[in-house]
């Protein structure tokens, strides 16, 4: 009995793994650089990287199986993990594992949204539908700060402790490659970005120094713009039992 699918199959079959064949892991390096071009002793963690295409379309977002939200939660009064990349277009799940109430905000740059005051075992989500740097807060915990690095790419990783950055999946082509850090001084991680080409078989970028400041973060204002009431947090309102 003839199969004239299986032909097509196979056919299929080739090209898709011909063309992972051809994709490349692209691997490197970001150095923080304190002010006198002292190693950062803080860990060289949390650097975002990622390569946005110069020579061919966007990949679309795949309509398939769902992925799990990435999360930002919220234990111990902080959140984890302290920064988070992903593609614009995705939502990102904010679980409270506080025994007490949270009120997640950003009002600054990026995406602007305020969850109100949601108790222990609850959960809110985010669609953080466009580019940008998302500063995150809890309007009752000055102490607790995330990021949200949102790209319109799908290649993109952070940085482990020792500053190595691994992009997976990259086909050949020509990308500009960025690099953003929250301690980064003004226009120095816009001086890192650079253009790559990448070609077949693992590629690497070598070593961006990126000058930071040692400075401690300035204090924040809650949503409302005012300074934090220091009772807030023992305010019978934001315990639970």
């Amino acid at each position: 009995m003839k199969m004239p699918w299986l032909g097509s199959l196979i056919l299929l079959v080739t090209c898709c793994f011909a063309a992972r064949a051809q994709e490349s892991v692209l691997k490197g390096r970001v150095d923080l650089v304190a002010p006198g071009g002292k190693p950062w002793r803080g860990g060289q963690s949390n650097t975002a990287v990622w390569l946005i295409p110069l020579t061919a379309p966007v990949p679309a977002i795949s309509t398939g199986e769902p992925k799990p939200a990435p999360r930002l939660v919220q234990k111990n009064k902080s959140f984890q993990p302290r920064v988070v990349i992903l593609r614009a277009g995705t939502a990102v799940e904010f679980p409270n594992h506080d025994p007490f109430f949270h009120n997640v905000f950003s009002l600054f740059d990026g995406k602007r949204f305020d969850l109100g005051l949601y108790e222990a075992g609850g959960t809110r989500f985010v669609h953080f539908d466009k580019a940008g740097i998302s500063y995150i807060f809890c309007n009752i915990h000055p102490e607790m700060s995330a990021v949200v690095v949102a790209v319109a790419t799908p290649y993109y990783a952070l940085s482990d402790r020792a500053g190595n950055v691994s992009l997976r999946g990259i086909p050949p082509g020509r990308y500009m490659l960025h690099v953003w850090n929250e301690r980064a001084l003004p226009g120095n991680a816009d001086a890192a970005a650079r253009e790559l080409t990448i070609t077949a078989g693992d590629a690497s970028f070598g070593t961006i120094s990126v000058p930071i400041s040692a400075s401690p973060e300035a204090p924040h204002k809650n949503k409302y713009g005012r300074d934090y009431d220091p009772s807030a947090p023992s305010n019978p309102i934001y315990e639970q039992p």
